[in-house]
């Protein structure tokens, strides 16, 4: 059956049918055939991903697989990496900063924060100040790719800064990895988050965390949940081949493990950067010729979210351009930035420049908003 509309959002994205057909088969999660033939491969296929540009081995990291959305992937990761008597410093700008944030509170986690408006870098200065006059921080987080904004923080200039004052570096790499290189072992992450419904072109269901062995292995009996208990989760990968504690995710996993594949026909993270980036480019274009702005700065922005902001005219209503887009084919998403009225078009998942192209076409039949200046102009 043939999708009603695009989904042009940052996750869940649109998918191939090879993905979504290889979810029509059960798998039993005792099996070998599962363990061995999916979620193994899996496993190492993400930490191969990770360190593919490093200079480092792969086998100083390894991959936990997390069910539930990506939120709960970095629930386990923050609930489990940092001890008792541990702090964590969030580094925000945008809502899933702050997300992070709010579960270190709900899990009674001593928090600090740097924080900063949602168009906007933290500053290195400030990062590296706030490290050297609280001793008591013990672990950073940062989101790599804000989809608050669409904004690309830059984990390059952070992670140094982070590593030198000897602290555990956690990074959302939730809306990026897959989508762009990230030099995970050259930057000395410890843990990195991300999810299978976002730049790899999975279905929603699962999370996973590729971390440092020896990071992992800090993290016995420090879960303050049992489901997300990140290691409990890991030792049993590991010690099973790759069977899950809990009722695993099957069509979720497989489809994933299908996603990973043409990840690899498409010729890897270097070819699938390029077509997002040319989906945004070819987006930027047409939005700024219709007299559309982003809310983010060109050499802040990512491949892989764009937010405009409201035309300046009383007759926009976004549920209205919403409507009309959907009808014309295409989902869109509503802003997530507080302080500017705005909307976000994301480019990526099974998407082209050329679904950008129509998209365009569709936007220009509605702009009913300009109808203000037309009837100013008949007036006059």
């Amino acid at each position: 059956m043939k999708n009603p509309y695009l989904l042009l959002t940052p996750g869940p994205l649109s998918t191939t049918a090879s993905v979504k057909q290889t979810m029509l088969r059960d798998w039993c999660t005792w099996d070998d055939d599962y363990n061995l033939g999916v979620v193994q491969p899996i496993r190492q296929q993400l930490v191969d991903m990770a360190v593919a540009t490093s200079t480092h081995s792969a086998i100083d990291y390894s991959t936990v697989l997390m069910q539930g959305s990506g939120t709960f992937a970095v629930e386990s990761a923050i609930g489990s990496a940092i001890p008792a008597d541990g702090k964590l410093l969030v580094l925000i700008n945008g809502a899933y900063g702050k997300r992070i944030a709010e579960i270190a509170e709900y899990l009674n986690i001593a928090v600090v924060s740097l924080e900063v408006a949602e168009h906007e870098w933290v500053a290195v200065e400030a990062l590296r100040d706030m490290l050297a006059k609280d001793a008591d921080i013990t672990h950073v987080a940062m989101v790599h790719c804000e989809t608050t904004s669409g904004i690309l923080n830059p984990i390059e200039s952070y992670a140094p800064i982070v590593k030198a004052a000897g602290k555990v570096l956690l990074v959302d790499a939730m809306s990026s990895f897959g989508g762009i290189d990230i030099k995970v072992a050259d930057l000395d992450i410890d843990f990195l988050i991300s999810s299978a419904n976002k730049c790899i072109q999975g279905v929603p269901g699962m999370g996973f965390v590729i971390a440092k062995r020896s990071a992992l292995l800090l993290c016995e009996g420090r879960a303050r949940s049992l489901s997300l208990d990140l290691f409990s989760q890991w030792k049993t990968m590991e010690d099973n081949n790759g069977k899950w504690r809990f009722t695993s995710p099957t069509h979720v996993v497989r489809a994933f493990q299908q996603a990973l594949t043409e990840l690899t026909l498409e010729g890897g993270i270097e070819a699938r950067a390029k077509r997002y980036a040319a989906n945004h480019q070819t987006l930027i274009r047409g939005m700024t010729a219709q007299g559309f702005h982003c809310v983010v700065d060109a050499d802040k922005q990512s491949p892989f979210i764009s937010t405009f902001v409201y035309p300046d005219s009383a007759l926009f209503d976004f549920k209205k351009l919403y409507d009309g887009l959907k009808e014309e084919g295409f989902v869109i998403y509503p802003g997530k930035v507080t302080a500017t009225p705005c909307f976000r078009i994301g480019h990526i998942g099974e998407v082209y420049p050329e679904d950008m192209q129509r998209l365009l076409v569709a936007l220009a039949k509605q702009r009913f908003w300009e109808q203000e200046n037309a009837l100013e102009n008949v007036s006059a």
